[in-house]
């Protein structure tokens, strides 16, 4: 279920890449909310209303819908001009920077050696970014700022475990849908065809679907042992953005790619051995 769910949020972004292209990602985020709102309210209908106000922490379930709706747009953002694969790369470093903050945002003990696997994974990150003038660009800085903000992501979702999935699904997509809509007068609206109407739909179709699987996975097997297959999204992100776009990672990338993923396997080895805190699962944008 978890392979399955990585594809899934790859083709996911392959399509928001194909369409950023010609749509801004505003409008993008209002209608890929409108068709994962569609496929939700069949769900929604058969469960009781209140589940959607369900939580003990209010303010921690706004920050992370909100976050999380930006953590999205920025990741179509970036790929307008920078390769799928690159954009993923970033994106896999947020359980490095979970673990960075889980000492002061959740308690959790993180010794010497995962302390240098995070180390290590920053140099990874720096690796990939290629920080000079050039390198530099934008989307490589709203690249950087999406994870982090992903991770704090992740961080409120571990802080909102009695908080239904229902809730925090549904009002992430609503999150999403008034920052698509307010971003509209900005950037303007551009008249989709038929076609890609269907396909901006599917963007929010196929993300929700993903989600379920990655749920399911979780209920099936411990998060230890699902958490490391989140790394084949890079193996997609490579293969379609080659086959799609032409795109190939350059050598930096594949270098600092490779640090944060070990890097990352050593984190969630050592959370599993030490049994502090649950391996992050990453996925892609909601």
């Amino acid at each position: 279920m978890m392979l399955v769910a990585m594809f899934m949020f790859v083709a996911n972004d392959t399509l928001g890449k194909w369409l950023v292209a010609t749509y801004s990602v505003g409008q993008i985020m209002v209608l890929r909310s409108v068709g994962a709102l569609l496929v939700m309210t069949p769900l929604l209908l058969g469960r009781p209303k209140r589940e959607l106000f369900r939580t003990d922490r209010p303010v921690i379930l706004t920050l992370r819908v909100v976050f999380a709706a930006f953590e999205s747009s920025a990741f179509y953002y970036a790929t307008i001009t920078l390769p799928l694969s690159d954009v993923i790369t970033y994106w896999l470093a947020a359980p490095i920077y979970v673990a960075a903050l889980s000492p002061f945002m959740l308690g959790e003990r993180v010794g010497w050696r995962r302390w240098t696997a995070i180390a290590v994974g920053f140099v990874g990150v720096a690796i990939a970014l290629r920080p000079s003038s050039a390198a530099l660009t934008p989307a490589a800085l709203v690249s950087l700022v999406g994870s982090f903000v992903f991770s704090l992501t992740v961080i409120f979702g571990r802080q909102l475990r009695g908080t239904p999935d229902t809730a925090l699904v549904f009002w992430q997509l609503v999150a999403a849908l008034i920052l698509g809509l307010v971003s509209l007068p900005f950037f303007g609206w551009t008249p989709p065809d038929l076609t890609d109407y269907g396909l901006l739909g599917l963007i929010g179709v196929v993300s929700t679907i993903a989600h379920a699987c990655v749920n399911r996975s979780l209920k099936l097997g411990e998060a230890a042992t699902v958490a490391p297959m989140q790394y084949t999204t890079l193996i997609w992100g490579v293969l379609f953005g080659w086959i799609i776009f032409r795109e190939l990672p350059d050598a930096a990338v594949v270098v600092g790619a490779a640090i944060i993923i070990g890097s990352g396997l050593f984190i969630a080895f050592r959370q599993r051995k030490t049994g502090s805190g649950e391996p992050t699962v990453v996925d892609a944008p909601q």
